[in-house]
């Protein structure tokens, strides 16, 4: 058990931030086998052969992200290839940016990954640390940008009930629910941990809250310098971030859209093909084609290269649109 001791100035400075960043760390620890239950299997399942078949050299990210051992609590990550996000809502290219900052002395860390590509970056730290943001890039667009706007959606709704819990009943109430390993009690965060004990201070610089889809099952917690301690954790909600049952279309979306249009909306809730669109909708290739223009020219959908094939994904504006019009 840690417990995270909270002054008055900690209060004060805790606060929410979403990081690509980690999602992106996170995320190859579930296609090492962090995800015992099975919960992001549909996702592994669209993205491994699109790793397999791309072109890109991924080794200088997937050797910093250990194996997950079995245990739950185990399996360190090296903190400099996921510093704490400075704002709330960091793009990638901004975080990485702090990646190829990082100074020389911060290039070591206590988690198993192969000697031989700490040793290369102790030795050159510029082209090391630029490989790793490169692969990190690569990655993303293959794996992540085509679902980003269904993650952003479930993290920013997350965040949004902490505040209001926040607001209602102060830190008991916030912690409260965050997670079955936390909870609050006296001005202390107890942290349920089974290799880690004893009392840790933050000293004024307040705890970080970042949710984060593909941590569950677990709570990450950083609470050693030189990072603003901070806390991953799962968000509400995450055991729906895969759902794939069709879902129906709107009447009141359809009226405003288009039946054809706000059908094929409400198929994006996972990213697709224009082959795959057609063939859920029943609409020709060519009608998909039309209509997926139309709604990029609105805003509502955005497209992705995934190795030889283009994915569609509805964007925050169309996650938004289809969720009010109760899609």
């Amino acid at each position: 058990m840690i417990e995270v001791e909270f002054g008055l100035e900690d209060v004060a400075r805790t606060r929410f931030a979403l990081s690509p960043l980690w999602e992106v760390v996170a995320s190859v620890r579930v296609l090492k086998g962090a995800d015992e239950q099975g919960l992001h299997h549909p996702w592994a399942e669209r993205v491994r052969p699109r790793l397999a078949a791309a072109d890109a050299d991924l080794a200088p990210l997937f050797d910093l992200v250990p194996v997950p051992a079995r245990s739950p609590w185990s399996g360190r990550v090296p903190g400099f290839i996921c510093p704490a996000p400075a704002t709330p809502l960091p793009s990638l290219a901004v975080e990485l940016e702090a990646v190829k900052a990082t100074p020389p002395v911060l290039l070591h860390t206590t988690a198993e990954v192969p000697p031989a590509r700490m040793a290369a970056l102790r030795a050159d730290p510029g082209r090391e640390l630029g490989r790793l943001a490169e692969a990190i890039e690569a990655y993303w667009e293959l794996a992540l940008a085509p679902y980003w706007p269904r993650v952003l959606t479930l993290l920013e709704n997350d965040i949004r009930y902490r505040a209001g819990r926040l607001v209602e009943g102060g830190a008991q109430h916030l912690f409260a629910d965050l997670d079955p390993q936390v909870c609050w009690a006296d001005g202390t965060l107890h942290l349920e941990h089974r290799t880690f004990h004893g009392m840790r201070r933050l000293d004024g610089r307040g705890l970080l809250l970042v949710p984060s889809a593909f941590v569950w099952p677990r709570v990450f917690s950083v609470l050693n310098e030189p990072w603003q301690p901070s806390l991953r954790y799962p968000p509400r909600g995450v055991g729906t971030l895969w759902h794939t049952r069709p879902a129906p279309v709107s009447e009141a979306l359809a009226g405003v859209v288009g039946r054809s249009r706000a059908a094929i909306l409400a198929q994006l809730a996972a990213p697709a093909s224009t082959t795959d669109l057609a063939h859920r909708t029943g609409l020709t290739p060519g009608g998909v084609s039309q209509h997926l223009a139309a709604l990029r020219a609105a805003g509502l959908v955005g497209a992705h290269r995934a190795g030889r094939h283009v994915l569609y994904a509805r964007t925050r504006a169309g996650e938004t649109l289809v969720t009010a019009a109760g899609a």
